[in-house]
C-alpha cells in the first residue's frame, strides 16, 4: 500500500500527502490559502472534525465561520469553553444551561443562582480569554458507555446521563478541554486559538454568549435587546421545567413512565388555552380585523382555523383569508439576485389591493376576495364576495401579515396583530440546543414530501432562501404584534422522526446536502418515537403530517 495519497483540497488543488496526515495538519500547512482559520472539514462530502486522519484519496473542503456548518462548530466550541470556564469558577458540578438563541447569540443561565453578578460573569469571561490565549486543544476521545456515564456523574452532567441511557451505542465520543469532558452534538474546532471573538453580556436572568457574525469581517453580531420574543422563550422554558420535559432525556423518561397520552394532551391543552385567551381578548377589544404573521412552517393556517373556532364560541363569525390569494401574477413577480422569482418578498404581494379591500370591508362594503392559482401563476376571481356584519371577524394570515404595507392603512383600534412561530421549548441537553429553524425545517420537509411530492434534498436546497427572506421581511416586524403564539409542541420531534428519517436517509453521499442530512438524522436519533395516530385532528402538527380536520 502506497505511503502517499492524493488529496484534492478545495481552494488549493491536488496535493500528495502521507497517509494518516490529520486534517488539522493539512489546515495548518495551507492556512495561507484561506481568509479565516478552518474549524471543521468535509471529506468526500462528510463533515469531520480536524483531528481525523486522511487515509485514502479524498476531496477535502475546509470550512470556516462564513460557512453555516463552520459557524455551528464555532458556536459549539465557544459553548464548551463557556461551560468549562463557568465550572472552573463555580465548581465542576455547577449547572450551566444554554437555553435558546436570539439573533445567533445564546441565552444562558445558571439555574442555581437567582442572578449572576457582573463580577462573577467577568471572572468566567477572564477564564475563557486565558484559555484562548493558551490556545488549548479540544481533543476527541472515545469511551465505553459505562465510563461515559460515570464521567458525566463526576462532572454533574446529569442531563447527559438521562440522554445517553436511551442510546444503543456501546461507546461515545466525548470532547476534552483541559480537565473537562463533555458530550456535544456535532464536530468541534481543533483549538481554542481559533475562537478569539466572543463576549458575555449580563441579562435580567442569566447572560448572553455573544458570537461573531457569520461574515468575513468577523465582528461580533448585533446583540438584540431583551424583547417580547425573549419573554415567550422564557415562559416556554419555565413551563417545560414544570412538566419535567425540558431536555430530550427528560422527555424520553416521561414517555417511558407515563406513556405518550399525557404529554400530548397537556401540550395540546396549553395551545387551546392560549388560543381561547386570544379570542377572548379580540372580542373584548372589539377588533374586527386579525392579522397573523410568522415564518414558514409555523402553523399559521391551522392556528387561524383554531382561532376561528374560539371566536365562534364567543359569538363571532370568522372569515379566514390567506395573503397568498393576493400574489401578483407570476410574470409581474420580482426576481431575486439569482434571477429566480422571489416569492418571499413583500413586493410579490399586491399590498395596495389588500389595503383597499380591508378598508372597504370596514366601511361595510361588499368585496370580492381573489384566489391564487399556483398552477397557472395567476390571480383569479370566482365570486367569493364578502361583506362584514357587526358580528364578523376577518382573519388574514400570511408571512407578511404584520408588515405595515399590509395593515398600515387600517386604524389600530380595528386590527389585532398576532405573531406565530415554533419556538423550540426543548433542548437535547443543557449544552446542546435545538434550533427553532431545525424544528420548522423538519415540519416543512415532511409536509413538502407528503402533500407536494417534493423530496428532502429539494427542501434542503430551498431552505436557505426561505431563511434569508424571513430575516429580511418577517422578523423585523415581529415586535409590532399585539400578541405572540408559540406553535411548538414538545412531543413533535418524536412524531416527525418517523416521517423525516427515511427521507433523510435517502440523501446519498454524492448529494451536496448529505452532511446536513446526517446532522439532522443524528438529531432525530435522540428522540423516542410516538405514533401519529395519537395526535388530535385539530393539532397544529396535523398540518404537516396529515389528518387535519381543517384541511382536506
Amino acid at each position: 500500500m502506497s505511503e502517499k495519497i492524493m488529496v484534492n483540497i478545495r481552494g488549493v488543488g491536488e496535493a500528495k500527502v502521507l497517509r494518516g496526515t490529520s486534517l488539522f495538519e493539512l489546515s495548518e500547512k495551507y492556512a495561507a490559502s484561506f481568509a479565516r482559520p478552518a474549524l471543521v472539514a468535509k471529506v468526500n462530502n462528510e463533515l469531520q472534525d480536524l483531528s481525523r486522519p486522511v487515509l485514502y484519496d479524498s476531496a477535502v473542503e475546509f470550512l470556516d465561520i462564513t460557512n453555516s456548518q463552520g459557524f455551528r462548530a464555532y458556536q459549539r466550541g465557544l459553548s464548551f469553553l463557556m461551560v468549562y470556564a463557568a465550572k472552573t469558577v463555580l465548581g465542576k458540578k455547577a449547572r450551566v444551561v444554554i437555553n435558546h438563541s436570539i439573533n445567533k447569540n445564546f441565552c444562558c443561565e445558571l439555574p442555581e443562582f437567582d442572578e449572576i453578578s457582573k463580577e462573577t460573569l467577568a471572572e468566567i469571561e477572564a477564564v475563557m480569554r486565558a484559555a484562548v490565549a493558551k490556545d488549548l486543544p479540544i481533543e476527541r476521545h472515545t469511551m465505553p458507555k459505562e465510563l461515559a456515564l460515570s464521567t458525566c456523574e463526576e462532572l454533574g452532567l446529569y442531563d447527559k446521563i438521562s440522554l445517553l441511557k436511551y442510546r444503543t451505542n456501546m461507546s461515545f465520543s466525548f470532547y476534552k478541554l483541559d480537565w473537562m469532558y463533555n458530550y456535544f452534538y456535532g464536530e468541534m474546532p481543533p483549538r481554542l486559538g481559533r475562537l478569539d471573538k466572543f463576549k458575555l453580556v449580563k441579562r435580567t436572568r442569566g447572560f448572553m454568549l455573544q458570537f461573531p457574525a457569520k461574515t468575513e469581517q468577523y465582528e461580533l453580531s448585533e446583540l438584540a435587546p431583551e424583547n417580547r420574543i425573549s419573554e415567550v422563550f422564557s415562559e416556554s422554558k419555565r413551563w417545560m421545567r414544570i412538566m419535567k420535559a425540558d431536555t430530550v432525556g427528560a422527555l424520553n423518561d416521561k414517555l417511558c413512565q407515563d406513556g405518550n397520552g399525557e404529554i400530548i394532551r397537556v401540550a395540546e391543552a396549553l395551545h387551546e388555552k392560549k388560543i381561547a385567551a386570544l379570542a377572548d381578548q379580540i372580542m373584548q377589544e372589539h377588533r374586527p380585523i386579525v392579522l397573523i404573521a410568522g415564518p414558514s412552517s409555523s402553523g399559521k393556517t391551522t392556528f387561524a382555523s383554531r382561532l376561528g373556532v374560539q371566536l365562534r364560541v364567543n359569538g363571532a363569525v370568522p372569515h379566514i383569508i390567506s395573503l397568498d390569494n393576493y400574489y401578483l401574477n407570476r410574470e409581474d413577480c420580482p426576481l431575486d439576485e439569482f434571477g429566480n422569482y422571489d416569492f418571499e418578498t413583500i413586493d410579490a404581494i399586491d399590498t395596495e389591493q389588500i389595503v383597499d379591500d380591508l378598508n372597504a370591508l370596514l366601511a361595510g362594503e361588499s368585496v370580492e376576495i381573489p384566489s391564487f392559482n399556483f398552477y397557472t401563476g395567476r390571480r383569479e376571481y370566482k365570486g367569493n364576495v364578502l361583506k362584514l356584519s357587526p358580528a364578523d371577524v376577518l382573519i388574514m394570515e400570511g408571512i407578511h401579515g404584520l408588515n405595515e404595507r399590509v395593515g398600515g392603512g387600517v386604524p389600530s383600534s380595528d386590527k389585532f396583530k398576532i405573531f406565530i412561530s415554533a419556538l423550540t421549548q426543548i433542548n437535547i441537553d443543557d449544552h446542546n440546543r435545538i434550533a427553532t429553524t431545525d424544528a420548522r425545517l423538519m415540519r416543512r420537509m415532511v409536509r413538502d414530501f407528503l402533500f407536494r411530492g417534493t423530496v428532502a434534498a429539494k427542501t434542503l436546497d430551498m431552505w436557505p432562501s426561505v431563511l434569508r427572506g424571513e430575516i429580511k421581511y418577517i422578523y423585523p416586524n415581529q415586535e409590532r404584534a399585539d400578541a405572540f403564539f408559540n406553535s411548538a409542541l414538545v412531543y413533535e420531534m418524536c412524531v416527525l422522526k418517523q416521517y423525516a428519517e427515511p427521507l433523510l436517509f435517502g440523501i446519498t453521499p454524492n448529494d451536496p446536502h448529505y452532511s446536513e442530512a446526517r446532522r439532522l438524522i443524528k438529531l432525530l436519533s435522540s428522540f423516542l418515537g410516538v405514533p401519529s395516530e395519537t395526535i388530535p385532528s385539530n393539532s397544529i402538527l396535523r398540518e404537516f403530517v396529515g389528518g387535519s380536520c381543517f384541511h382536506h
